[in-house]
């Protein structure tokens, strides 16, 4: 590829994120997702008080625990090594963490939705659950529009590594949200240790655990190879502006780029 006379060479890259790894992890989430669903919607038999909408449990609360305590604490040990370590791959691997985990806390409310309506009579009330849970999804979506401004990298990856070890703070709300508030959200009725439940319906909920579980974890691996890329290709792009520049300043001189593999 050529620009303004200078010869530019980009450094090959892979046509997928996959790997002999990622695609056994996608093997195996896909045998746990069958899994699920025939516990979940077939074997599991309907709970007491709740009947068939416990059907939900087993990937409301999952989810809900991947987002809040994998994902975003994934996110929080990013940051701090971020600051502390300059460590990009720490920044990218903060931010995909991040990103999937929004994924992870919306289906989360959105099911959560769906069980209140049978359960409370209403798709939303105000309960403090609820509340701080949705209080979360805001400052994680916030905290990827900081990743996306138009600014110094550095600048930005710094702010958001501020903002990502601050919203995790709301998270000790949303865990104690339930004993600090009275609202309709249950609280250690949800636990399945606490809970009256039939030993196929914890199997189903652990089950349901290493389910959302895998599938987090494929989706962060590409997520973190598309940012790796993305990276990589913003540091070729911005080498190329540079020796661009230089032949600009200099049209007799040779590109700079030579001893990084481009020319």
């Amino acid at each position: 590829m050529t620009s303004s006379g200078v010869g530019l060479k980009f450094i090959a890259t892979p046509l997928h994120t996959g790997s002999t790894g990622s695609r056994a992890l996608g093997v195996l989430t896909l045998l746990a997702v069958g899994a699920l669903l025939l516990f979940a919607l077939v074997l599991s038999p309907p709970e007491i008080s709740q009947g068939d909408a416990v059907r939900l449990f087993y990937v409301h609360v999952p989810s809900a625990i991947v987002s809040l305590y994998v994902a975003f604490g994934i996110t929080l040990l990013g940051s701090v090594i971020y600051l502390r370590k300059q460590s990009v791959f720490w920044d990218l691997m903060a931010g995909a963490a991040a990103e999937v985990g929004v994924v992870f806390l919306g289906f989360t409310l959105l099911s959560g939705m769906l069980w209140g309506k049978p359960t409370w009579g209403t798709y939303w009330q105000w309960d403090p659950r609820q509340t701080s849970t949705a209080v979360s999804f805001v400052l994680y979506l916030g905290y990827l529009a900081v990743r996306k401004l138009d600014m110094d990298p550095t600048a930005r990856s710094r702010r958001a590594a501020f903002l990502g070890i601050v919203s995790f703070f709301n998270l000790f709300i949303v865990r104690f949200s339930v004993q600090w508030w009275r609202g309709l959200h249950q609280g250690t009725t949800l636990n399945p240790l606490d809970m009256q439940m039939a030993n196929i319906m914890l199997f189903t909920f652990f089950l349901g655990l290493l389910t959302m579980t895998l599938i987090f974890f494929w989706l962060l691996l590409h997520r973190f190879r598309v940012a790796w890329l993305e990276h990589q290709l913003a540091e070729i792009s911005l080498e190329a502006a540079i020796a661009e520049r230089r032949d600009e300043d200099d049209p007799g001189s040779s590109p700079a780029l030579a001893a990084k593999g481009i020319s």
